[in-house]
């Protein structure tokens, strides 16, 4: 099955390499053609030397000495050709330079705008170590192929086709013998670069792997020295690399026999035109001039065929990199069923036979109903994988319910647009995210249309305003990627902020103050309760003593709603809820 799927493959990265060249078509072509006139114009350069030989060794027969005159004349030819092919291959590798660097450009946008628009499923399921590694390691491959190799290639095309027809002029039989190690060598060649394609193509799915290993180990140096791991990720690394290692030998193995196959071919020929070609210059059959350029452009003529063959290597590995970029924007996409806007939204919630799954065989959610009023606090509380999370989202249409329906006023999510529904949440998670910029500029992330007052203002109401304050710069602080310069318990604290700050109509709180000490945790549960009053609150709750005020406690257990309530009903019940919840006090 390999065999017969390896080369539709190989076709469909093709295809979509040269599509992608599609807007720079014009000077691609420009290019060429300079390509191809620097090319015509070198392959004049042996004929004239030959011409220049002939006429020195005729005069100097004639008259026992050279006579200059017509050789300076062929000398000055010469020098302006060389000059003028000098001058379009600069233009063309000019015109192919940039044409390289704006593909580079638009293909990591591309992958970017494509990365916006999957769906939250894909990167539950791909690292993205292997994602970035296809936005660099893969884009730069195809955008280095094509400044260094297009260009050559169709250099060696046209010198090929050039030479082959300066040879025919001088001599029919020398060109046959030349030719004739062209279909034997390429036979050979055709054969060793289809057994290192699949390495090619390993190597570039093991680099995206290595490159997730490197990226998960530089992240998690901390867990890892914690727990001893040092070894063990050594070793996962070791294992990766090892992988790499092979694939890449094996490709480049097979890759660089084409060059020595080819090279004992040519040079076979190349014996044989200089035994015949000097027998046909002492029966006066050819000049000696000409002998001397047939034999340069042999030597010329085989250039390119060598040289493609070690461009075949090239190819490979842009043709695998082409297929891993053409794979990843070829995803399925976000699907957006919905049209309708959502407007004027109070916050009224219902569930009605909802069911979920991620896999067709696991079921998540099953049968769910519930209601929630506009303004309440309602609280999702539970083991873990019990379908909290899945709730939250499904809210937010990151996946939309298998059947059922989710109403937001009466309106059913699937037929509004994902945009306009995910406007209407404010969210923040237990895994706090910042990116590097200024405070301010982080907490404005979801409206940017925020002043700096109304940045400090929730910042007071949040009472994280002295901490900001206290900082070198205050709210023009810069904090890094993965926000070193501030504590972990501060990061959740201003993802809080950013929430409140959009200021939505509803919110949602996955165990949003894990990280956060005792004091602090309770100045955000006061202006919670403050927030919440014109607000729908979900919170997803691990500690059951943070959610003690919400207007209703949905307890869950694989998939389903087992009980619901209030904080003190449940406890009444003394049934799932008031073990979970004492559980927590057991000495």
């Amino acid at each position: 099955m390999p065999a017969k799927t390896k080369k539709p493959r190989e076709k469909s990265s093709a295809k979509f390499f040269f599509k992608s060249l599609k807007p720079w078509a014009l000077p691609i072509i420009i290019a060429c053609i300079f390509a191809a006139g620097a090319t015509v114009l070198m392959i004049f350069g042996p004929k004239i030397l030959g011409n220049m030989t002939t006429e020195a060794a005729k005069s100097l027969g004639a008259t026992g000495k050279i006579d200059w005159a017509p050789l300076a004349g062929n000398a000055i030819t010469l020098i302006i050709l060389y000059l003028i092919s000098v001058v379009l291959g600069y233009f063309e590798n000019f015109i192919i330079g940039r044409i390289a660097a704006k593909y580079i450009k638009k293909t990591r946008t591309e992958i970017l705008n494509k990365i916006d628009r999957l769906p939250i499923a894909y990167f539950d399921k791909h690292k993205y170590g292997d994602t970035l590694s296809r936005m660099t390691n893969d884009v730069d491959t195809v955008g280095q192929s094509l400044q260094n190799s297009l260009s050559e290639i169709i250099s060696n095309i046209v010198m090929l086709i050039g030479i082959l027809i300066m040879m025919l002029t001088i001599s029919p039989l020398l060109s046959l013998i030349a030719v004739i190690s062209i279909p034997i060598s390429t036979i050979f060649v055709a054969k060793i670069a289809g057994r290192g394609q699949k390495y090619f193509r390993r190597q570039q799915d093991t680099l995206g792997s290595l490159n997730s290993t490197i990226e998960e180990d530089y992240s998690g140096q901390l867990i890892i020295k914690l727990n001893n791991h040092e070894s063990a990720s050594l070793q996962d690394f070791r294992e990766t690399n090892n992988l790499l290692y092979n694939s890449a030998w094996k490709a480049q193995f097979f890759s660089g026999l084409a060059f020595p196959i080819t090279h004992v071919f040519t040079n076979l020929s190349y014996v044989i035109i200089c035994i015949v070609g000097g027998y046909e210059a002492i029966a006066g059959m050819i000049t000696i001039g000409n002998v001397q350029a047939f034999i340069q452009y042999t030597t010329q003529f085989n250039r390119p065929i060598t040289s493609i063959a070690q461009i075949a290597s090239t190819i490979q590995l842009t043709l695998a990199a082409a297929e891993r970029i053409s794979k990843f924007l070829a995803e399925d996409e976000e699907k957006e069923e919905g049209r309708e806007e959502l407007k004027n939204i109070k916050g009224d919630i219902e569930f009605k036979d909802v069911n979920f799954n991620y896999s067709a065989d696991k079921p998540v959610i099953k049968n769910l109903s519930f209601k929630a009023s506009a303004g309440e606090n309602i609280a999702l509380v539970g083991p873990t994988g019990a379908g909290k999370t899945t709730i939250v989202n499904l809210l937010m249409r990151f996946y939309d319910p298998v059947s059922g329906k989710i109403l937001i006023d009466g309106n059913d999510t699937k037929a509004a647009e994902k945009s306009s529904v995910r406007e209407l949440f404010g969210m923040v998670l237990q895994d706090t995210w910042l990116f590097s910029g200024t405070i301010e500029e982080n907490l404005r992330y979801g409206n940017d249309d925020a002043t700096l007052d109304d940045v400090k203002k929730v910042c007071k109401y949040l009472h994280i305003d002295h901490f900001i304050t206290s900082l070198p710069k205050g709210y023009k602080t810069k904090i890094s990627e993965d926000s070193d310069n501030i504590s972990a318990g501060e990061k959740q604290l201003l993802t809080i902020a950013r929430a409140m700050l959009k200021n939505p109509p509803m919110m949602i709180l996955d165990e949003a103050t894990s990280n956060v000490d005792t004091r602090t945790e309770q100045l955000i549960q006061d202006a919670l309760e403050k927030l919440s009053k014109n607000r729908t609150s979900f919170i997803i709750a691990h500690r059951l003593s943070t959610i003690r005020s919400a207007d209703l406690i949905l307890v869950m257990k694989n998939g389903e709603i087992v009980e619901q309530g209030t904080h003190e009903k449940l406890l009444k019940k003394n049934g799932f809820y008031a073990e979970l919840y004492n559980s927590q006090f057991k000495d």
